[in-house]
Formats: structure tokens, C-alpha cells, sequence
């Protein structure tokens, strides 16, 4: 396996450390040059690009799925588990440093590495946009951009130009058009950054700034952040969401569909809100 040297500080990093920090089973590292290759690991743009490294990828969530609920998945649903175990901490990458330190990485494809078992993402950082005020606005790297709407508009099309190449690669395994695809990324969006909110203790604010990121015609994701609040039996305020796309879990638990499912009623919702506290 090719080990790469680890970059000096960047920008990023501080965002990167407060991931593993908050989620110890997820770490970000930078590197400088190579990312690290052999086994495990896989880079974004071979996904979207090598066929062969695509039906690998698949049949490692196959075997999962089979491992984990003693049953064979129809190949779209494999492919549907698969890109979210790539997109979910890719876009992690993205609205992460964003949240915390209004910051938006440029990367590519190409610039990083995940690897399935450790679940690590290896990035190799370079420019990013920031804000007129940040500290780090003269740091060569930097690209500055006027205020928070711009900051948000760069989030969207640097989260879309790092995706959009992977869903394509996807799209076809998952039989799924332009729109669904872009609805599974609208969700990971929304939901790495509701998630990192809760574990931050900001989760209002999180889902403050998931509605002005995807306010609802942000083409190309497909909806808006498009959360909404509950009435629970005691009167409480149940916060849950309506998701763009399905992941399919139904198909193999029919009776376990996620709280935020298109097919979860509001009753259904509201019961499992108010047991989980």
C-alpha cells in the first residue's frame, strides 16, 4: 500500500478534526500529493470513471446486505446502499467546514480517497471560497467570495461538481433518472449536516442553514431542505423531514422504513419521534 505524507495544516483542517472528534468512527485526513492506494481504498473519480471499480464497490454492499439481513438485494438496491456509503461522508466533506467555519473546499473527484473498511476519507485539499472577513481570506488557497449567499451558492456547485460524475456512474445501476439522483444528493447534503448539527449540539442552527442552503430551486438538487415540525401526544415539537429519494431498505425490512421516508405517515412519525425522546 502507497502511504502518503500527511499535509501540513490547512484551512480545512480544523473543520476535519471536530468530524472525528464528534463521530470517532469517521476520520478525515489531508494529505499532501498522492492519496493512499491498495487495498480498500478507492478514489471518487475511479468510481465515476473504471467500470470495473464501480462492480467492485457494488458487490462489497451485496455481500453487506447479505451478511446483515440474510438476503440477496436486487442489484439496483445494492447500488442504491453503495452510493450512499460513498456520498454520505463525501458530502460530510463539504458541509462540514462550511458550517463550522464558513469555508467550502474545491474538490474533485480525484482529490479523495475513501476507504469502506476503516471508513476514513483521505482528501487532498487546495482552494477553497471563504468570506471577505475570514482570517484565512489571505491565504493564497483562498477564494473570496462577497457574503453568505455567494458562500452557499459555492457550496452547492462544488458539492454538485464532485458528485454529479458519481451519480452518473450510479445512475444506470440504480435505474434511476437525473431527478432521483439528484434527490439522493439532496439528501445527503440536508442530512450530513442535520446529523453534524445534533452531535455539535447546533441542530437548530443546522437546520436553519440546510433551508437558506436548499431553499427549494437550487437546480440541480431537486427539492428543498424541506423540513417541517410534528405534534407529539403531549403537545411536544417533533422535528422531522421529507426526504427527495428512497434508499430502499423497505425492500428488504418492508416494516422498517426510515422516520423520514416518503412512505412513513405522519402518524407513524410521530410515534417513533416521541419513543426515541
Amino acid at each position: 500500500m502507497t502511504v502518503p505524507a500527511l499535509a501540513t495544516a490547512t484551512p480545512l483542517g480544523p473543520a476535519y478534526r471536530r468530524v472525528t472528534e464528534a463521530m470517532p468512527a469517521l476520520r478525515i485526513t489531508e494529505e499532501a500529493g498522492a492519496l493512499p492506494e491498495g487495498e480498500g481504498w478507492v478514489r471518487g473519480d475511479a468510481l465515476a470513471e473504471d467500470p470495473a471499480v464501480l462492480d467492485a464497490f457494488c458487490a462489497r454492499d451485496a455481500e453487506q446486505i447479505r451478511a446483515d439481513y440474510g438476503r440477496t438485494a436486487r442489484p439496483d438496491v445494492v447500488a442504491a446502499f453503495a452510493l450512499h456509503r460513498y456520498a454520505w461522508p463525501a458530502a460530510v466533506l463539504f458541509t462540514v467546514p462550511y458550517f463550522l467555519l464558513r469555508r467550502v473546499p474545491l474538490l474533485a473527484p480525484g482529490d479523495v480517497a475513501f476507504h469502506r473498511g476503516a471508513y476514513r476519507m483521505s482528501v487532498r485539499t487546495g482552494a477553497f471560497v471563504c468570506l471577505p472577513d475570514d482570517p484565512a481570506a489571505a491565504d493564497p488557497r483562498a477564494r473570496v467570495v462577497p457574503d453568505e449567499e455567494a458562500l452557499r451558492a459555492a457550496l452547492r456547485q462544488a458539492a454538485a461538481d464532485h458528485l454529479g460524475p458519481v451519480l452518473a456512474a450510479f445512475g444506470p445501476r440504480m435505474r434511476r433518472g437525473r431527478r432521483a439522483l439528484w434527490g439522493a444528493a439532496t439528501d445527503e447534503l440536508v442530512e450530513s449536516l442535520w446529523y453534524f448539527g445534533h452531535l455539535f449540539d447546533e441542530e437548530e442552527r443546522a437546520m436553519e442553514e440546510a433551508g437558506l442552503l436548499l431553499p427549494g430551486a437550487t437546480a440541480p438538487y431537486t427539492q428543498g431542505a424541506s423540513f417541517r415540525a410534528l405534534t407529539g401526544p403531549a403537545g411536544e415539537r417533533l422535528m422531522t423531514r421529507d426526504r427527495a429519494s428512497c434508499c430502499m431498505f423497505y425492500t428488504l425490512r418492508p416494516e422498517a422504513t426510515c422516520v423520514t421516508c416518503p412512505r412513513t405517515c405522519d402518524s407513524e412519525r410521530v410515534t417513533r419521534l416521541a419513543a426515541a425522546g
